[in-house]
């Protein structure tokens, strides 16, 4: 059974899919990924010592900026109203892994916006990290769940 692509035309040329004969529902999609590096690196961020300033945090709000302006980013993406984002680390022995949770009522999902928030906040975390760490590496990056429900 062959799919149908959506953001392309009879021609194949690219178009935004038209969500406007859509009933909106309720959305939400959560993404994670995670940024692997040295127990020195992990030592800094856990204790606030990287030069650059407070590392999570800072990934934290790049994060859930990046989550509302995904529009911007990918361009057959929709501008969509985000009622919430949440973004939330763990430090764990390998690095630092990130999850991004994306909440919405409308016509579209949120899939885009939960991992525009989780990769940005990841390559936060590597942009204040690559001074001190020459071998960081982003892993993993993936949708872990999406729901939608009829609003009653």
């Amino acid at each position: 059974m062959e799919k149908h692509l959506t953001h392309t035309d009879g021609q194949g040329k690219a178009r935004m899919v038209d969500v406007g004969e859509k009933a909106p529902q309720k959305r939400m999609a959560e993404a994670s990924g995670m940024i692997r590096m040295s127990r020195e690196t992990l030592r800094a961020i856990r204790e606030n010592l990287v030069q650059k300033g407070d590392v999570l945090t800072v990934a934290q709000i790049a994060g859930i900026q990046a989550a509302k302006a995904t529009s911007s980013l990918i361009p057959l993406c929709h501008s969509l109203t985000l009622d919430h984002v949440s973004l939330d680390f763990e430090l764990e022995e390998a690095g630092v892994s990130a999850r991004c949770r994306v909440r919405s009522q409308g016509r579209t999902g949120v899939e885009m916006e939960a991992l525009s928030g989780v990769t940005v906040a990841l390559l936060t975390i590597y942009d204040m990290c690559k001074a001190i760490d020459k071998a960081l590496v982003l892993d993993g990056i993936r949708l872990v769940k999406k729901e939608k429900e009829d609003i009653t």
